[in-house]
This record gives structure tokens, sequence and C-alpha cells, in this order.
């Protein structure tokens, strides 16, 4: 019985190391964002933005984003997220200190929305669909899409009224800590890297 249990303690770990051997990336600061459309992978950069990665795991771990709309997407420029209003005036009621680093917006980059108060962030982000680089050192850039931009790419465009011409705007199905996630799916493929997802 001893040997059975080892041998399944064995098989167990080393399908963890090969999960996170084969992806790359930290479970711990990997986001799995599952749209209507396919599972967006973000890796987040707590060594560059920390308060932000530890909040946004925070609100993740609650439940926070799941089922909010993607409330503005511009094309062109990028889709944002995290208002339980819907509207782009709400949030979880905890702002955040601005942590403005060296992360260009590229495509794919992930990023905190804010109000005109540097420290207003608090549980918005947004998706770069393109660069923006007029927004460097201006907003805390946290993560980047490393799998999934394509995705990304498909969230209706809209901004308030707007989305009644284009239906109901989309909304995110679940947001989850990849170290959550159970080791089985934790090692389905996700799909290729996006190459084209900001650095």
């Amino acid at each position: 019985m001893r040997r059975v249990l080892g041998a399944v303690a064995a098989f167990l770990m080393a399908g963890s190391a090969g999960a996170q051997t084969i992806s790359g990336l930290d479970p711990e600061n990997t986001l799995y964002l599952d749209l209507a459309y396919g599972r967006v992978v973000i890796e987040m950069y707590p060594e560059d933005a920390p308060n932000h990665v530890r909040r946004i795991k925070e609100l993740v771990r609650q439940g926070f984003y799941d089922g909010l709309t993607f409330h503005r997407v511009i094309e062109g420029f990028m889709a944002q997220t995290g208002d339980p209003n819907g509207d782009g005036t709400g949030g979880s009621g905890q702002k955040l200190e601005a942590e403005f680093n060296d992360r260009l917006h590229m495509r794919g980059t992930v990023s905190m929305a804010r109000s005109d108060d540097p420290n207003s962030a608090d549980s918005q982000f947004f998706i770069c669909l393109a660069p923006a680089f007029h927004l460097d050192g201006k907003y805390t850039v946290w993560g980047r899409v490393v799998s999934g931009m394509e995705f990304v790419d498909q969230i209706k465009r809209g901004e308030g009224p707007s989305f009644v011409e284009n239906g109901e705007p989309d909304r995110i199905l679940r947001l989850r800590v990849a170290a959550d996630v159970e080791q089985a799916e934790n090692l389905e493929p996700a799909g290729e890297l996006g190459a084209d997802a900001g650095s």
C-alpha cells in the first residue's frame, strides 16, 4: 500500500513539475482568463508591480472578476474590464498607489486603469490591442498576454451606449490563478504562445 501511495505521489509531483516546465511560467503569478472565445493566459510581473499583482490575485481568488463585462473596447487601442458597475465608474473600493515601471505598453500588455489621480487604480484593467507608448510611465503595467491574444482580438468593440448597436458586451467567464487550477487542467494546451504579445 505504501508503495502504491508513493508511486501516486511521485506521479503527481512529476506532473506538477512538467506543467511548470512546459509553460515556463510561475503558476502563482499566471492568470487564466476564460472568454467565450477561448482561454487567455496572462503572465504577471510581481517584481515590477508587487502591490498590484498581490491585489489582483486577492480579487481573482474572491471571484470578483467572474462575469464582469469588457465595458470599454476601442479598436486599435485596448479592451478594458474590471468594473462591477459595467460603466467605468466602479471598483472594489480599495485604491492602489501607482507602481509605474519601465515596462512598455505593447500589444498584449496588461495595465491598470485609473482616473486623473495617479493613485486611483482599483480593480479595472485593460489589455492593449496595439502598442500604446503614450501610456508608458503613466499607468502601472502588471502583466502581459502570453497566449490567446487572438481571443482578446475577438472581444466586441464598443463603449457605453455603443454596445446597443453591437449587442451585449463580452464578459469574463472566469479569471483564476493558474496555481489554483486543478493539475489536469493545467496540463491542457492553452494554444501557441503569443509571439506578438508585449514583452
